[in-house]
C-alpha cells in the first residue's frame, strides 16, 4: 500500500499531546463502513479495532443507520436529561423484553452518563452507599477508566500516575492465574478478610473483568468467577461485574457472565450498548440496592436520546434470536482461535501464548516489544489492531461481531504476514 505524507499539521499544533491512537494509525480518516475505513487518500483499512469495542456491529450499520435519520428527520429529542422520552421508553421496554427476561436478570436501570468511566463511578457510589463502607478491592491487571473513583480500581501504574493525587480507598487482588495456580483460588483474599489484624478495611464491593481487555486479554474461568461470586455472599460484599467492553455479545452471550451461571449485584454496561458508537452506559444492580435519592446522582448528558435509538434497533436486529446471534460470535471466535493456533506454531519460539472468547483474543510474545512493532507493520498493509497489557506486549483483537469469515480471514492474513515481518 503507498500512502502519501497526510496533513497532520493542525492535529500537531493544536491538539493536546495526550492524543494515542492517531499516533499508531498516522492517517486522516475520512468515512467507513462495516469493518472497513478509508483514510482521505481512498486507501482502505480492515477494522479489527472496532472502536475499542464500540462497534460491535460495525461502522454506519445501515440498519441502526436508518433508525437514527428517521428519529432525526421527525425531529425527535435530542437532548432529555432524565426526562422521560417515547425514545428512553421503547428501549426500556426493548432491553427488558430481549435482555433482562430472558435471562431471568432482575436488575432496575440506571442512565449514568455519556461513558463507562461514568457507569463504573456509579457503581462505586453505589455500593458504598448501601454497604456503609469505603474500601472496594479490585484485580491485578484490571481496568475500569480514567476518572478517579475509577482509576483507584485499576491496576495499569502508567494510568494511574496521571491521576496526580493519591488514589484511595481500593485493594488489589491476585486477578485469575496471576500465581500460575501456585496458591489456591482468594486463599489469600479470605485470609484478609478473616483475620483481624490483616489491615484490610472491610470491602463494600469487589469488581472484576470476566475478561481483561486492557490488562491483556486475560480470561477468568467460569469456575474461578463462581467462586468470587461465592466468597462476596460469604462475607457480605457486593459484587460488580464491569461489562463495558465485554459485553454486548463480544464473547458470545450478551453479557459475558452468563457463561459462568452468575448473577452479580451491579453491572456495568457502555461501548456497544448504542450499537452506534454513539455515547451511552447504563449501571444495573438488583432492585434492593435501588436506594438512590431523586437527584442524588445526575449529569447533563445521561438522556442521550439518539442512542436509545440505535441501542433499541441493535437488539432488535441482533437480540431477539439472541442463540443466533451468540452462536455466529462463537463460531467466528473459533476461526481467529485457529489462524492464532497457525501463527503460534510457525513462531513458536517468538509465541508466548494466545488466548481469548468469542471476538476478543489476544497474541502475547516473549519479546514485550513486539506486539507494537507488530500493529506498526500491520496498519502499513492495511490492517487496525490494537495492543494492551501493562507493557503493550499483547497484540489485541477486536473485529466486529457483524465482520464476515472472509474478512476474518483477510485480515488474519495480514497479521501472521505482520508477525513474519517483524521477527
Amino acid at each position: 500500500m503507498t500512502i502519501t505524507q497526510p496533513d497532520l499539521s493542525v492535529f500537531e499544533t493544536l491538539e493536546s499531546e495526550v492524543r494515542s491512537y492517531c499516533r499508531g494509525w498516522p492517517t486522516v480518516f475520512d468515512h467507513a463502513r462495516g469493518s472497513r475505513l478509508y483514510d482521505e487518500d481512498g486507501h482502505e483499512y480492515l477494522d479489527f479495532f472496532a472502536g475499542a469495542g464500540s462497534l460491535n456491529y460495525g461502522h454506519n450499520n445501515p440498519v441502526l443507520k436508518r433508525a437514527l435519520l428517521d428519529y432525526l428527520e421527525r425531529d425527535g429529542i435530542t437532548h432529555g436529561l432524565d426526562m422521560s422520552t417515547v425514545a428512553k421508553r421503547t428501549f426500556l421496554q426493548t432491553f427488558q423484553d430481549l435482555v433482562l427476561r430472558p435471562r431471568d436478570l432482575p436488575y432496575k436501570v440506571m442512565f449514568p452518563g455519556p461513558t463507562g468511566t461514568n457507569a463504573v463511578e456509579t457503581a462505586l457510589k453505589l455500593a458504598r452507599k448501601v454497604k456503609g463502607r469505603e474500601s472496594i478491592v479490585s484485580f491485578t491487571n484490571a481496568f475500569h477508566g480514567m476518572s478517579l473513583g475509577s482509576l483507584a480500581v485499576t491496576g495499569n501504574a502508567f494510568k494511574r500516575a496521571g491521576a496526580g493525587i493519591p488514589l484511595v480507598h481500593g485493594t488489589p487482588m491476585p486477578f485469575d492465574h496471576y500465581l500460575d495456580g501456585k496458591v489456591p483460588d482468594f486463599l489469600w483474599f479470605e485470609r484478609l478478610l478473616q483475620d483481624q489484624g490483616s489491615g484490610l478495611n472491610k470491602p463494600a464491593a469487589v469488581i472484576v473483568e470476566t475478561v481483561q481487555g486492557e490488562g491483556g486479554i486475560n480470561v477468568a474461568r467460569p469456575e474461578w468467577l463462581r467462586a468470587l461470586q461465592q466468597l462476596c455472599e460469604r462475607q457480605d460484599m457486593l459484587l460488580i461485574v464491569d461489562d463495558i467492553q465485554m459485553g454486548c455479545g463480544r464473547t458470545g452471550a450478551f453479557f459475558s457472565f452468563e457463561e459462568a451461571g452468575i448473577v452479580p449485584d451491579i453491572v456495568t454496561v457502555s461501548k456497544s450498548i448504542s450499537g452506534y458508537g454513539l455515547p451511552m452506559s447504563l449501571c444495573l444492580f438488583k432492585p434492593e440496592l435501588d436506594v438512590w435519592e431523586p437527584g442524588e446522582h445526575n449529569g447533563t448528558f445521561r438522556g442521550n436520546n439518539p442512542a436509545f435509538v440505535t441501542a433499541t434497533a441493535a437488539l432488535e436486529a441482533y437480540w431477539t434470536d439472541g442463540a443466533a446471534m451468540e452462536k455466529q460470535t462463537r463460531t467466528r471466535g473459533e476461526q481467529v482461535e485457529q489462524w492464532l493456533i497457525s501463527i503460534t506454531e510457525e513462531n513458536l519460539a517468538d509465541v508466548k501464548e494466545y488466548r481469548g472468547r468469542g471476538l476478543v483474543w489476544g497474541l502475547e510474545f516473549h519479546d514485550t516489544s513486539r506486539a507494537g512493532r507488530i500493529a506498526r507493520r500491520a496498519f502499513d498493509l492495511g490492517l487496525l489492531v490494537e495492543t494492551s497489557g501493562p507493557q503493550s506486549e499483547v497484540v489485541k483483537l477486536l473485529p466486529a461481531l457483524t465482520t464476515t469469515p472472509e474478512e476474518l480471514d483477510e485480515g488474519m492474513r495480514v497479521l501472521a504476514r505482520a508477525v513474519r515481518e517483524t521477527a
